[in-house]
C-alpha cells in the first residue's frame, strides 16, 4: 500500500515572552491511503501542533516551522504557497476540530458553512453546493435537512455541531481526515456514535484517518497504528494491537495502567504517572520522560534515546526493558 502523506523530521517552536517553546522535535511518520493512524499522548505534548504545522495553520508569528518535510502526492506541504496550500487544506486533507462551537461562525447559516467548501474548491453555484450540503448532512445523521439548512450553529447540540463540522471536513470528499480529539466535549453516548459514523464513513468514502486523542480507548477500536507522543518527541510506534499487549516505553504502560479494565475482576486500584510533563523552554538533552520514569537508569539522564526497532513495525525511544528493568543491548 503506497504512502498517503510522509512526514519527516518536523520541528515547530514559539516564541514567548518566557523564551522559545520547543512544541514539536523532529516528528517523523508515515500515514498509508486507507489507514486510520492514531496519535495519543497527554495535553501539550505536541500532538495538535503537529498537524496544524502539516496544513500551515499555526500562527506566524509566535509560530515557526524549524525543520521538516511533509510529502503529499510528491509535493512538500511546508514548501507551498499559501494560495498552494489553501487548495489542499478543506479539499484533499480536512481537519475536524475539538470545539465545533467556535470552530463555526456564529452569524452565517449552518448550510452556507458546509457547502462553501464546494464553491471554493470544485467552482459549484451556491445552489448546487447547498444541495450537496443538505446530503451530505443526511449522510451524517442530521434530520430535517431542508429546515437545518437555514438555521444557526447555536441552534444545535454539541452532537449535532460535531457532525456538521464533519459533514464540512468531508464534503469535497478528501483524501485524508484529521480528527482532532473530535469528542472531547461530548458525554460517553454521543462519543460513540461520533466514533462510529467516522469508521463508516471512513469505509464508505476509501479515505485515511488521522485521530488525535488523549484516550487510548477510542483508538483500540479505530486506528491499525498508533503513535506515542511525549514531549514532542515520538516515543513509541506500534500496530495497535501490539501496542496494547507488549508496551515497551514506561509512559505508554503508563497511559495504558491508568485506563479501567472491564476484564479483571474485583478491586483494582488506578494508577496514575507522577510528576509534572517537562518544561518546553530547552533543548533536551536527556530523556524527557526520565524525571517520571520508576525504570531510569544512568543513561537516561544524559542522552535522550532515538526510536529503536525491537520488533517489525514497533519502534520505541527507551534505554530501559521494561520487562527486566535493565538496559536494552
Amino acid at each position: 500500500m503506497a504512502d498517503l502523506l510522509n512526514v519527516q523530521g518536523l520541528a515547530t517552536q514559539f516564541q514567548t515572552r518566557e523564551g522559545m517553546i520547543h512544541a514539536v522535535n523532529g516528528v517523523s511518520f508515515k500515514l498509508k491511503e486507507g489507514e486510520t493512524l492514531g496519535i495519543v499522548g497527554e495535553s501539550g505534548c505536541g500532538k495538535s501542533v503537529t498537524m496544524m504545522s502539516i496544513l500551515r495553520l499555526i500562527p506566524m508569528p509566535p509560530g515557526k516551522i524549524m525543520a521538516g518535510q511533509a510529502i503529499f502526492q510528491g509535493k512538500d506541504l511546508l514548501m507551498m504557497s499559501n494560495d498552494e496550500i489553501r487548495h489542499i487544506r478543506g479539499a484533499q486533507i480536512s481537519m475536524v476540530f475539538q470545539d465545533p462551537m467556535t470552530s463555526f461562525n456564529p452569524v452565517i447559516t449552518i448550510g452556507r458553512q458546509v457547502a462553501e467548501p464546494l464553491e471554493i474548491h470544485n467552482g459549484l453555484t451556491r445552489k448546487q453546493a447547498l444541495e450537496r450540503a443538505g446530503e451530505m448532512m443526511k449522510m451524517v445523521g442530521i434530520p430535517n435537512v431542508e429546515e437545518r439548512l437555514n438555521e444557526y450553529p447555536h441552534q444545535f447540540s454539541g452532537g449535532m455541531r460535531q457532525r456538521m463540522m464533519i459533514a464540512m471536513a468531508l464534503i469535497c470528499t478528501p483524501q485524508i481526515l484529521i480528527a482532532d480529539e473530535p469528542t472531547t466535549a461530548l458525554d460517553v453516548t454521543i462519543q460513540a456514535q461520533i466514533v462510529e459514523l467516522v469508521k463508516r464513513l471512513r469505509d464508505e468514502l476509501g479515505m485515511a484517518v488521522i485521530w488525535i486523542t488523549h484516550d487510548l480507548g477510542i483508538i483500540a477500536g479505530m486506528a491499525q497504528r498508533v503513535l506515542v507522543l511525549y514531549a514532542g518527541f515520538i516515543i513509541e510506534e506500534a500496530p495497535v494491537k501490539e501496542l496494547y499487549a507488549h508496551a515497551q516505553h514506561p509512559y505508554t504502560l503508563g497511559l495504558l495502567n491508568s485506563l479501567p479494565r472491564m476484564d479483571e475482576m474485583g478491586y483494582h486500584r488506578l494508577t496514575s504517572i507522577n510528576g509534572m510533563p517537562p518544561v518546553l523552554l530547552r533543548d533536551v538533552t536527556s530523556c524527557p520522560f526520565a524525571p517520571r520514569c520508576t525504570y531510569k537508569i544512568e543513561h537516561c539522564l544524559h542522552e535522550n534515546p532515538l526510536l529503536r526497532t525491537i520488533s517489525p513495525d514497533h519502534h520505541v525511544a527507551c534505554w530501559v526493558d521494561p520487562a527486566t528493568g535493565k538496559e536494552r543491548a
